[in-house]
């Protein structure tokens, strides 16, 4: 099973290269990783996804709180949570192509960021699984590029990870 982990870590060298060498000596696999400054310069949130089972997950969770640089961490999936991926994905969109892709485009609430004669750039964002459909629905042949950010998520309602 896929899951979504939220670390509340130090903004120092080195804290990122500690986390995915945890990942990497202990042969787990990162499907995807953000990370950026919170509102406290001195914290970063880094979000990664994996995939396991619970006692995996557990197993990771418990070597993630060893990792001196980790603050606090969180795994969304156990609660209601809200995930956004970007996608920023170039097509080829020539003759009767072209208003198909662009009903498609709006239909997925994307927005056609450049265009040339024959390609388009699109932007989108929402779940994993609907980059996925959108990729679906154009279809592999046209896909010239794709460019995504990876799962940024954090918990709905009252809950906050913080300090």
């Amino acid at each position: 099973m896929r899951h979504i982990i939220s670390i509340l870590m130090e903004n120092e060298p080195g804290a990122l290269s500690r986390v995915v060498g945890l990942f990497s000596q202990r042969n787990y696999n990162i499907d995807s990783l953000t990370v950026a400054p919170t509102e406290d310069k001195s914290l970063s949130r880094l979000t990664l996804t994996t995939s396991g089972d619970e006692r995996l997950i557990e197993q990771i969770t418990k070597h993630l709180n060893k990792i001196v640089d980790v603050v606090k961490l969180v795994d969304l999936t156990e609660g209601a949570h809200i995930e956004r991926e970007l996608m920023l994905i170039k097509v080829k969109a020539a003759g009767a192509q072209r208003a198909e892709i662009k009903r498609t485009v709006d239909i997925f609430r994307g927005q056609i960021l450049d265009l040339t004669g024959s390609v388009y750039s699109i932007q989108l964002t929402g779940t994993s699984d609907k980059l996925d459909a959108f990729v679906g629905a154009v279809g592999q042949q046209i896909v010239l590029e794709v460019a995504r950010t990876g799962v940024s998520g954090i918990s709905r309602g009252e809950k906050v990870l913080s300090l």
